[in-house]
């Protein structure tokens, strides 16, 4: 009996902590049955006071007690614990208690994000505290925000992008310690963008800074989803060099294994073999098409950064586009994408009959040319548009239709559009970046 009255008694301790979470994510206003309650427990358990209160971020409670940074590792990773059953059926442990207890912690300092304006130490602080929550889901700190999507994911993001247009951005950058305190992220990049034409003096110098920073972290992501991506196939047509670093040392000998001799235990070599290595120089031509409009802002991003990488590539001419009602030849500037991204203006509708008109004629050599087109094909002119798609794709051009390029593969495209370039033959590729890579690297090869 003592044993069933403290397993309900940890039922009902843990049961307290949870009305708690959920009463603090609707509601700010303090209960104090609650609170005074779930003290109790907390300190029961021998776990800081901090635990409870939203003001205190996860990382201050992790600096003052580092033994708890291994507990919230993964700790919505799995089950609450090995369920132990009887008749009475499960009944929750003290383990469960304190895991109900960090859980507790770590939802509210991520989803009670209240109302107002935000300064840049409560996003810094918000940022933190969701990449700790990301880790107890054994995921890297920012790793679940940069894919986005429909799931957890877009909520962090959706978050993080409320609490950005919250913030007094202006005034935030025009301060050199608020602005060291900003983390970049998609949703303050996109606000930057957006607003880098009112900035100006010390504000502009740190928005500058923040958009180098993501643009850095962003392409050594994709540098190593490239760096595998083969720059031309090996061309048979062309006799193999006769020099040593040639030589294939394993066919040779396999070769020349019946001059082997017993009497004078050697091998006798009448025919050097060597390995092949001319690859075709023809240049492959690379034109990306990215629709700059407002909903656009992710593909915006990854592919200018994307479009960099592949022309510092030997043999590969890349050329960038980009267009909302007009279109912008971004080509001089495409080895730098922060050149780039500061030459756009995101918003504006969207007419790819504009971005056809200069990428058309970039087509010389039509079977040894790529246009990948990304948008969300909710076009101005849609049949002349697609018109123009045809045109491209039966003169040989490699057409790839791409709905958005996210770092999730969350996309939105036009069903109309979907539909007849799945019929042309090709069809709207997903969304996700790795795709992408993955179709240019099998154009390249």
């Amino acid at each position: 009996m003592t044993d069933r009255r403290c397993d309900r008694a940890d039922g009902n301790r843990r049961q307290v902590l949870y009305w708690r979470l959920l009463a603090r994510l609707f509601d700010p206003t303090e209960q104090p049955s609650l609170e005074s309650a779930s003290m109790s427990v907390v300190e029961d358990l021998g776990l800081p006071a901090g635990l409870l209160d939203p003001a205190v971020s996860v990382d201050t409670l992790v600096q003052r007690f580092p033994a708890l940074a291994a507990e919230l590792h993964g700790l919505l990773t799995g089950p609450d614990s090995e369920p132990t059953t009887d008749d009475a059926g499960w009944r929750p442990g003290p383990a469960e208690v304190r895991r109900a207890a960090l859980v507790s912690k770590v939802l509210l300092n991520v989803f009670a994000t209240g109302a107002g304006s935000v300064t840049a130490g409560q996003l810094a602080r918000w940022q933190s505290d969701a990449g700790w929550f990301e880790r107890a889901l054994g995921a890297e700190p920012g790793e679940l925000r940069r894919q986005g999507g429909s799931g957890l994911g877009g909520t962090l993001a959706a978050l993080e992008g409320d609490l950005v247009r919250r913030m007094h951005l202006r005034e935030v950058l025009a301060d050199p310690a608020l602005a060291s305190r900003l983390t970049p992220s998609m949703s303050l990049i996109e606000q930057l963008l957006r607003d880098k034409a009112n900035l100006s003096g010390v504000a502009l110098a740190n928005a500058k800074a923040l958009i180098r920073r993501f643009v850095d972290e962003v392409a050594e992501v994709l540098r190593t989803q490239v760096e595998q991506a083969s720059v031309g196939a090996i061309d048979r047509s062309v006799p193999p060099k006769r020099v040593f670093r040639n030589l294939d040392l394993d066919r040779t000998i396999w070769q020349n294994l019946t001059n082997w001799s017993p009497e004078d235990q050697r091998l006798y070599v009448d025919r050097l073999y060597y390995r092949q290595t001319a690859r075709r120089t023809t240049p492959a031509r690379l034109i990306v098409v990215v629709d700059q409009s407002g909903s656009m802002v992710d593909s915006m991003v990854n592919c200018t950064i994307l479009a960099s990488i592949f022309a510092g590539l030997p043999k590969v001419d890349v050329h960038l586009i980009a267009y909302d009602t007009r279109a912008l030849d971004l080509t001089p500037w495409v080895h730098d994408p922060f050149e780039v991204l500061l030459r756009t203006q995101l918003g504006g509708g969207t007419d790819g009959t504009a971005a056809l008109a200069l990428a058309r004629p970039k087509i010389s050599e039509p079977r040894n040319t790529v246009l990948v087109w990304i948008s969300d094909f909710y076009e101005y002119q849609s049949q002349a548009v697609f018109d123009g798609f045809e045109a491209v794709h039966r003169s040989g051009v490699r057409l790839i239709p791409v709905g958005s390029v996210t770092s999730s593969g969350g996309q939105s495209v036009n069903p109309w559009f979907r539909q007849r370039l799945k019929d042309l033959g090709a069809p709207v590729i997903s969304g996700h970046i790795r795709k992408l890579v993955f179709e240019l690297k099998n154009f390249l090869t």
